[in-house]
């Protein structure tokens, strides 16, 4: 049965208040403190699996699978269309990036957003006593999440993890979980980051960076030149410098890094999106990880070095973006060319199954705390900046059940579908108008690096692109909708069909939400008329949008809307 998600609240809350805090940073200390977490974390199994001894059989309308902020949205747009609705989660949390870390809200133009999602940001609003708010702590927008679930009544079953899917011709009948419980429903929506229901249904997708020459692109394939976040100043990549013989230091890729234009399999680095404080009363320690050796990052040290001896003199904020959140807290992303992006060790996360995946997850956690302890307490670090990192640390009251680190992984890119429209470079830049828009995008053309090599002897990170300065523009339906020789009843809001670089505009938090609202309306249209997603008439599912204050083409053209939930 569901875990009501008020109670999971109170679980963790509960626990967490019971476990005595860690007193100091040494390794006695540590260990109490990784111990706790891990108590919170079985006790909180244990309460789980005693209330689902048995697995279920599960019927709904409308499957949601995966609880990112697109899937909460979607799942809220359904059951407020009075279609039955189930999220399933194969985590603990609702809202994955945006209740995991990314409080400073990327979008470039607001105004692109509306429906449920822009009430999420008014909602948010609320809370901190302000018409809306983009920046925000972790936690709050959890609870708001939360609350939208709970009033329109959605069932919320966590840990369910996919194992298999059952098809008869081009439908979706059921999918199984690794625990049993099955999930039957008229159609499926995949809001996960992975696209883990879509690949398991046998769906086309692909992974990684296309060829410029596959869609007539000119920022898709392996990059000539990475102007940003870049080495500034020359570094030498040997173990001895000078010596290519032995060997390149730790977080280099041993490659040439390819033909600029061709395509390759490498996805843009993935981070953790921290949630930081410099406030005594709420800070805690943040402990390296068990296995930190400080050689790990002499790339770094070799860099600030590099960079004081030209004469320049940088500060924290020169490798990592410090970016201020209500309450004297933070959301820390990547910034420079070494930083809190783990360069190169995202390339096998897509199609890795889950224990796979949850070491990738822990080894970006062991490089991010080593990472960051690096900076508060070598001696090769400037002073400056040892002293400022010392002054920062987790926050005692975000993500309790994990010790205050993100529950999310920022997976920037993974699975992207492969259907009748892919989305491109020539849609960010306004040559390409889609006539199904479901919602707008509106954000440049962003990746972060993909690579991190060798080039003249010198270090060399490949991959970011930074392209912005155009107007929104539509995201077609039938760029979620599977290919209908493929499957007729999955929609794909997340893990659409868009190139690398397209899916880097797209690939923004608001615009998840807009795709997941119009995805469950899509998917209430083709319940009520037994037809496949493919053949949802445009014109109702226009209709219905604007009704619900999508905003679907720029400039924004205002339309009479029905009343929506405060």
């Amino acid at each position: 049965m569901p875990i009501p998600i008020s109670d999971f609240r109170l679980q963790i809350s509960d626990l967490n208040r019971s476990a005595p805090a860690s007193a100091g940073t040494g390794g006695r200390s540590r260990l109490r403190t990784v111990g706790n977490v891990w108590l919170v974390l079985a006790m909180v199994i244990c309460v789980a699996a005693g209330r689902a001894l048995s697995a279920e059989t599960v019927q709904t309308a409308v499957l949601v699978y995966g609880a990112t902020s697109s899937g909460v949205v979607a799942a809220v747009a359904a059951a407020r269309q009075g279609a039955s609705v189930v999220l399933a989660e194969p985590g603990w949390h609702v809202g994955g990036m945006t209740s995991g870390g990314l409080g400073q809200t990327d979008i470039g133009n607001k105004g692109a957003i509306g429906g449920i999602a822009r009430e999420f940001y008014r909602r948010l609003g609320r809370h901190y006593g302000q018409p809306e708010a983009w920046t925000f702590e972790p936690s709050v927008a959890e609870e708001t999440f939360t609350a939208m679930l709970r009033e329109v009544k959605v069932p919320v079953y966590f840990q369910q993890r996919i194992a298999s899917v059952k098809l008869a011709g081009r439908r979706i009948l059921e999918a199984t979980m690794e625990n049993g419980n099955v999930f039957r429903a008229q159609v499926f929506i995949d809001t996960t980051y992975e696209g883990d229901l879509m690949a398991r249904a046998g769906v086309s997708f692909t992974v990684g960076r296309e060829a410029n020459s596959q869609y007539h692109e000119t920022l898709d394939g392996i990059r000539a030149q990475t102007p940003a976040h870049q080495f500034l100043v020359p570094v030498d990549p040997y173990v001895r410098r000078g010596d290519p013989a032995s060997g390149l230091l730790p977080l280099i890729q041993p490659r040439d890094g390819g033909r600029p234009g061709d395509g390759d399999r490498r996805v843009q680095a993935y981070n953790f999106r921290l949630c930081l404080t410099q406030n005594p009363a709420n800070r805690r320690p943040i402990a390296p990880p068990a296995d930190y050796d400080p050689g790990r990052y002499e790339l770094l040290a070799r860099y600030l070095e590099a960079l004081v001896a030209v004469g320049r003199h940088p500060r924290l904020g020169d490798v990592m973006h410090i970016q201020k959140m209500p309450n004297g807290k933070t959301d820390i992303n990547n910034n420079g060319a070494f930083s809190t992006d783990d360069i190169g060790a995202s390339y096998d996360y897509p199609d890795a199954g889950y224990t796979a995946r949850a070491r990738i997850w822990q080894a970006h956690a062991d490089y991010t705390r080593g990472f960051l302890h690096f900076l508060a307490s070598s001696p090769r670090v400037p002073e400056n900046i040892r002293a400022e990192m010392q002054s920062w640390g987790l926050c005692r009251d975000e993500f309790p059940d994990t010790g205050g680190w993100p529950h999310q992984l920022y997976v920037r890119e993974a699975r992207r579908m492969v259907t009748d429209y892919v989305m491109t470079e020539h849609n960010c830049r306004g040559i390409l108008h889609p006539a199904d828009s479901i919602g707008l995008a509106a954000y440049g053309m962003d990746s972060h690096n993909c690579q991190r090599i060798v080039k003249d002897q010198h270090v060399e990170n490949e991959g970011d692109v930074q392209v912005h300065g155009f107007s929104p523009y539509p995201i077609a339906y039938r760029a979620i909708t599977p290919r209908a020789t493929e499957c007729e009843n999955l929609l794909v809001p997340v893990c659409l069909s868009a190139t690398h670089i397209a899916y880097g505009s797209i690939r923004m938090e608001p615009v998840f939400m807009v795709l997941g609202q119009s995805a469950a309306t899509a998917a209430c249209l083709a319940v009520q008329r037994r037809a496949p997603v493919q053949q949802v008439p445009y014109p109702d599912l226009r209709q219905r949008l604007q009704r619900d204050r999508q905003i679907l083409e720029w400039p924004a053209t205002p339309k009479p809307t029905a009343t929506q939930p405060k």
